[in-house]
């Protein structure tokens, strides 16, 4: 009687352990992180790839729209999420420009003195100009008579002491008058050296540039405030933009403006408008409005094709990055974050949009945290997992 009791407990202690191993094995199962629509019930190698599959943990959700997913899942889906938070939104508009010089850059080169340009050491224009370098070569008697001049003082100063007669005087006075013709005073200084009296001058650049014109050739004569050069700094650069009447009363100098350029795909120039012209075309009823834009490395050029993004009736709400908005037909939801890795299907009614960001209207309260950038792999992962759309459980008459 005693062996028969003994034999029914462990009948019973076995039967017990087999459930309890079933249970455990009902709450995983296996998957592939390469290819998830592979899912069995016990441990192995993937089928398609041939890696070993992953144990993954059933968890029971008390909302069915929830969706978990794990560390690895969220890594390898590049899952980001951002909260509910306000933004600057308005009207976009994209105006259609042409990038040209900035005019107050432009400075003017000019002889100081009457001569002959007997050399130009830049003849092309979009030449760049650093400060120091020659410009051209001049040839003239007045330049050479006051070098005489400084020369005959200096070697009387050596010769001769007359107390009536103030040599240092003299060549300050010469100086200066070379100083005023252009020429440096490192220049001068060189030529009080070598003791010999050039046959023509060089004059050098006081300031950097890019040659915006070249006003004379080789072997002109000059007359005094002549020009020679025109050269502008590139370093900053006018975005000007055509804009309809329509919008002119919404456009205002200061405002913030985006300015994209073709040849530069991808890449945005931040800046303020400027200058909006106060007088419109009459036949046209098109406005000109200027954008100044840095261009440090001298790498857009005038002439270039360029738009311009101006944000008008602008106001500040609550909004979210566009790409966390999964829309539809039926309407626009968003994945939000319930509890760690845990998220669920939210329907939300939406309202402006503009530079990258949509409006909340409803659905959603400020702070809330959603995914922004994988919601439609989320969206694969619940169809692949439930069989059925997200959408499908929402109430649209409710939005």
């Amino acid at each position: 009687m005693l062996k028969r009791t003994i034999n029914i407990l462990l009948l019973f202690f076995f039967i017990s352990c087999g459930r309890k191993e079933e249970k455990i094995a009902n709450d995983v199962y296996y998957t592939c992180s390469m290819d998830p629509q592979v899912v069995e019930s016990k441990p192995g190698k993937c089928p398609i790839c041939k890696m070993p599959l992953t144990e993954v943990k059933k968890v029971q959700m008390k909302n069915e729209n929830e969706l978990q997913l794990s560390d690895q899942q969220i890594q390898l889906g590049n899952i980001t999420t951002d909260s509910l938070k306000e933004h600057l939104l308005g009207e976009d508009i994209l105006l259609t420009g042409t990038i040209n010089v900035n005019q107050n850059t432009l400075a003017s080169i000019s002889s100081r003195v009457m001569g002959r340009i007997e050399k130009l050491y830049f003849k092309t224009t979009g030449d760049i100009i650093s400060k120091g370098q020659p410009l051209y070569e001049i040839y003239s008697e007045d330049l050479n008579m006051i070098i005489r001049e400084m020369f005959l003082a200096t070697e009387k100063k050596k010769s001769l002491k007359s107390i009536e007669i103030d040599y240092d005087k003299i060549l300050q006075s010469a100086r200066n008058k070379l100083l005023l013709y252009g020429l440096t005073e490192e220049q001068i200084k060189q030529m009080e050296n070598e003791k010999v009296q050039p046959y023509t001058v060089k004059i050098l650049s006081k300031i950097n540039g890019v040659v915006y014109s070249v006003d004379t050739k080789e072997g002109n004569y000059v007359m005094e405030g002549g020009d020679v050069f025109h050269l502008a700094d590139f370093s900053t650069v006018w975005v000007e933009a055509q804009v309809y009447s329509d919008y002119i009363s919404e456009i205002k100098n200061g405002m913030e403006a985006k300015v994209m350029l073709p040849a530069f795909s991808g890449k945005e120039f931040s800046g303020q408008l400027s200058f909006v012209n106060p007088e419109l075309n009459p036949s046209s009823k098109i406005n000109i409005i200027r954008v100044e834009i840095p261009n440090a490395n001298l790498d857009i050029k005038p002439g270039m094709q360029a738009y311009v993004s101006l944000l008008l009736k602008q106001k500040s709400t609550l909004s979210l990055p566009t790409d966390a908005i999964i829309k539809d037909g039926k309407g626009s939801t968003v994945w939000l974050q319930t509890g760690h890795n845990k998220f669920k299907s939210v329907m939300v009614h939406t309202g402006l949009e503009a530079n990258g960001y949509t409006e909340i209207l409803h659905g959603l309260n400020k702070g809330d945290i959603v995914i922004v950038s994988g919601a439609y792999l989320l969206n694969s992962e619940y169809m692949f997992k439930k069989g059925t759309n997200p959408m499908e459980g929402h109430d649209m008459k409710k939005m």
